[in-house]
């Protein structure tokens, strides 16, 4: 029983409160501890956007905010795992950076905006 002596049913694997004549989804929100920042709240909108069945799926089970957390974790650790990759084959090097510092941001700024479209395509925008 719920809240309010309302009766609550399991269907296809999902919890479901009876509110007068309508079954109504028991959606958990996420853990507080987890972390949601930029790519997470992309995931989230292109989900949304573009897969609104996958994304509502995910959402009603409870699925969605672990989804997010680990889409966010993964995009950071690829993100500078592919910076890293870059900076060494295009020897950018704290001798350049004492040198000549606009070339070494110019440099920087380019890796940085490469690896974050690899990310970009890899993680978040697809299915």
């Amino acid at each position: 029983m719920a809240k309010g002596g309302a009766m609550t049913y399991k269907q296809k694997g999902r919890d479901y409160t009876a509110v007068g004549d309508y079954l109504l989804p028991n959606i958990a929100y996420g853990d507080e501890t987890l972390h949601f920042g930029r790519y997470s709240r992309l995931r989230q909108k292109f989900l949304k956007e573009n897969h609104g069945g996958v994304y509502n799926d995910m959402l009603l089970s409870s699925s969605l905010w672990e989804h997010l957390a680990e889409v966010e974790i993964s995009c950071q650790a690829r993100l500078e795992q592919i910076v890293t990759a870059l900076i060494e084959s295009e020897s950018v090097t704290e001798s350049l950076k004492a040198s000549d510092q606009l070339e070494w941001v110019r440099k920087m700024n380019s890796i940085r905006d490469r690896a974050e479209e690899i990310v970009l395509s890899e993680l978040i925008y697809t299915l």
